[in-house]
């Protein structure tokens, strides 16, 4: 029997399989893979999400086909934002943890590797002698040499595989604080509000492809249906209160600032993701930013107010240039 399970915090796991019993190849057919830490078979990125229905019902369908018993136990329950990040924060941190306890054994393998080196080096005759051939010293003389050139190439890979386990170590660290950084938080209060926005509009119906010959009306949804879309706007309106008190904490604490048409205006210049732009035009929800502000060139990226981390206006610019 094999089982498929699905909660929100571990997402979808199967169980029950063997090795050589032939469910590697359905799986990994279906793109499934293997959790050493687990051990099971795994969907990817099926944490912190409903289960995937379609995926799930593909992968049953072929394991069946191919003799197997699946059961299934889906759990469709979602835990709440604060809990998926305080989750996720803290397996950040385990990683980061394992990663820099990795980089110090590379490190310590690579002193190792280093004083194997020094140690067939010094074996070596001094001065760089030459290899005397047909002298009794001769065959020794050669292995010394080829010692010391596999030695020298054993230093180098472990110092490069510990410098690579160091900067690993150094993203896991920095993983939390990126995601937290205000432009982050932004993009995901603006994510959840398209959410919002697309709920409704399946809640309260509407038209599509409005303005062409092929509109159509598409009704409120009704039944399960609608049951489904009011469990996902309160999982969404969830994910918004929770990240717009992150941005409230943040304007508070002066890490952003709380920007808006009201304090931004055209020729004053703003900073987006790390760099700097000048302003075209303050709009009640974006800004229009100049490409190329001496030819008056603007771009097609709009960034919500949200997104700006900082800004001059156009009198603090003037008066810098002075």
């Amino acid at each position: 029997m094999i089982t498929i399970t699905h909660t929100h915090e571990a997402g979808t796991i199967i169980e029950g399989t063997a090795k050589g019993d032939g469910t590697a190849t359905v799986l990994k057919a279906h793109r499934y893979r293997w959790g050493r830490s687990i051990p099971a078979w795994y969907l990817p990125h099926s944490r912190d999400a409903r289960p995937n229905t379609y995926r799930i019902t593909r992968l049953v369908t072929a394991l069946e086909e191919a003799g197997f018993t699946v059961a299934q136990e889906l759990d469709h329950t979602v835990r709440s934002a604060a809990e998926v990040e305080a989750a996720k924060t803290q397996r950040a941190a385990d990683r980061a943890e394992a990663l820099q306890a990795k980089a110090e054994r590379k490190h310590a393998d690579a002193e190792t590797a280093q004083a194997r080196n020094r140690e067939a080096l010094d074996r070596l005759p001094e001065g760089g002698e030459p290899i005397k051939i047909g002298h009794h010293s001769e065959n020794r003389h050669r292995r010394a040499i080829d010692t010391a050139h596999r030695r020298m190439g054993q230093a180098i890979e472990a110092e490069t595989a510990a410098e690579e386990a160091e900067r690993r170590a150094e993203i896991a660290a920095k993983a939390t604080a990126r995601r937290y950084s205000p432009f982050q938080v932004a993009g995901r209060i603006e994510k959840a509000e398209r959410q919002i926005r697309r709920i409704w509009r399946i809640l309260d119906g509407h038209t599509t492809e409005s303005g062409t010959p092929y509109a159509r009306q598409v009704p409120a949804a009704t039944g399960e249906r609608r049951e489904y879309a009011l469990s996902l706007l309160a999982e969404q309106e969830d994910h918004l209160s929770y990240w717009q008190d992150i941005r409230a904490q943040q304007i508070a604490e002066g890490k952003t600032g709380d920007y808006s048409r009201e304090n931004i205006g055209k020729g004053d210049a703003v900073k987006v993701n790390g760099s700097w732009w000048k302003v075209a035009r303050a709009n009640p929800k974006t800004v229009t930013l100049y490409m190329d502000a001496e030819r008056e060139v603007t771009s097609t990226y709009r960034p919500g107010y949200a997104k700006i981390t900082d800004h001059r206006s156009a009198e603090q610019l003037a008066a810098a240039l002075q």
